[in-house]
C-alpha cells in the first residue's frame, strides 16, 4: 500500500511509516512487518477477517487478498473466515442494532472455536 501514492492516505502518512517506494531502508523495514508480506507455510490459529466494501482507508481487496494467501499457505484445518459488509465504511455500519450483530459475529467466533456451539 506505502508504494501506491494514488491510494488515499498513504501521502499523509509518511512522517509516521515513511516513504517505501524512494527509500530503501522504509521499504526494508515495513517489509519486515508486513503481514501479507510475511505470511509462511505454517498453522495458524483460528482467525476471523473482517472488511467493508465502502471502507476509503483500507480498501476491501487488502483483507481479500491476505485472506486468500493465508488459506493457500495454512497447514491446518482451523477456520479462517472473511466477512465483507456490503453497507458500511471504516467503521462498519452504523446504529446500535449493527453494532449488536458485529459484536454478535466476535462472540459466536469466540465460543465456535472454544466449541462451545
Amino acid at each position: 500500500t506505502n508504494l501506491d501514492h494514488s491510494l488515499p492516505l498513504t501521502v499523509g502518512e509518511f512522517d509516521e511509516f515513511g516513504n517505501a517506494k524512494e527509500n530503501k531502508k522504509h521499504f526494508d523495514y515495513i517489509y519486515s512487518y508486513a503481514p501479507y508480506l510475511n505470511i509462511k507455510k505454517m498453522d495458524y490459529p483460528h482467525i476471523l477477517i473482517t472488511t467493508s466494501l465502502s471502507d476509503n482507508r483500507v480498501l476491501f481487496d487488502e483483507p481479500a487478498k491476505f485472506t486468500a494467501k493465508l488459506k493457500d499457505f495454512k497447514t491446518d484445518n482451523n477456520l479462517l473466515l472473511l466477512k465483507t459488509e456490503m453497507n458500511a465504511g471504516h467503521g462498519g455500519k452504523s446504529g446500535r442494532d449493527s453494532a449488536i450483530e458485529e459484536v454478535s459475529l466476535d462472540y459466536a467466533f469466540a465460543l465456535k472455536i472454544c466449541n462451545k456451539i
